[in-house]
């Protein structure tokens, strides 16, 4: 299947870099291109792309708005954003309004082919440094592990099965769906089958969300 593609980024050279890489691969389609938040808004609209890739600092409307506005109203295009500047602030907000990865420029071509993959498949992908240091933020606010219950009661969780439970245990842990299928001696097909069931029972929308989730009610901790 063809991964169709928006790019946003306000410089048009990092725009003809990122469609040759793109480009480059049969199962990945560049079908437009934005230089700004608001523009990239109106072609999401009007091109409906599997995917945005998502610069932050552009003038006018900027990428975390955009990615705002673009979860809001098409729920299919995922956006990943793709920014040169490692700030916790730009990272802690895209994945806060909707974004289903954050990478840095300097990522390796071969990084972010996969990255794009992976969050068109519905995964979501965070640079392993953004990821820590998500976690070692929010720490000091999340309530103490005792026993194997999380210690603040949420009735969302009550709706998961015990394997979807599991499952949702080992996404937070940061597994993927082969390494998940190996530990739980299941296959990766009825992993991706739970992971599917339990975002859907706990109205997230991809495994980020899933992962803020586990860790705020004490079902897992850093």
């Amino acid at each position: 299947m063809t991964i169709s593609i928006l790019l946003v980024d306000d410089e048009p050279l990092l725009r003809l870099g990122f469609r040759l890489v793109l480009e480059s691969q049969p199962d990945l389609r560049v079908v437009g291109e934005a230089g700004d938040g608001a523009a990239a808004i109106a072609q999401t609209g009007l091109l409906d792309p599997d995917l945005v890739l998502m610069d932050v600092r552009m003038p006018g409307v900027d990428g975390i708005e955009a990615t705002r506005e673009i979860v809001a109203r098409h729920e299919r295009s995922r956006v990943l954003i793709l920014t040169t500047f490692d700030v916790d602030e730009y990272a802690f907000s895209a994945l806060r309004v909707g974004a289903s990865g954050f990478l840095l420029k300097n990522v390796p071509p071969e990084d972010l082919l996969s990255a794009i993959r992976a969050v068109a498949s519905g995964d979501a992908v965070v640079a392993p440094r953004i990821t820590r240091r998500l976690l070692d933020t929010m720490a000091h606010q999340l309530p103490d592990l005792r026993g194997d219950r999380p210690t603040v009661p949420n009735a969302r969780l009550e709706r998961l099965t015990d394997r979807e439970r599991e499952v949702l245990v080992e996404v937070a842990g940061g597994l993927s769906n082969a390494e998940i299928a190996e530990r739980l001696s299941v296959s990766e097909a009825t992993v991706k089958t739970h992971v599917g069931r339990m975002l859907g029972k706990l109205d997230l929308r991809d495994r980020v969300q899933a992962v803020v989730f586990a860790y705020q009610i004490g079902l897992v901790r850093p």
